[in-house]
């Protein structure tokens, strides 16, 4: 995902309320708090696909596709590059 992606969900309140919980569950494994910083990486690292896919399937295919013509183009560069 790219930073701009990242911005757009983290205007959403309903992934802001998803971070907060997250930040919560995790302090309280740890015994202390994890901080709003650490709470969002790793909520974006091991649960922003997922809920990007569920609750913005539009925005979450967009992206695929995206993805998708990059690494295709990156194959074809490496593939010329390679000759």
């Amino acid at each position: 995902m790219k930073i701009n992606d990242l911005r757009e969900l983290l205007k959403d309140k309903r992934v802001i309320e998803e971070i907060n919980k997250h930040l919560w569950i995790e302090s309280q494994k740890a015994g202390k708090s994890i901080g709003i910083e650490r709470a969002t990486d790793e909520w974006i690292k091991l649960y922003a696909e997922g809920w990007m896919r569920y609750h913005m399937p539009e925005k979450f295919n967009q992206i695929s596709k995206r993805k998708e013509k990059e690494d295709e183009r990156e194959i074809k560069k490496k593939k010329s590059n390679g000759k």
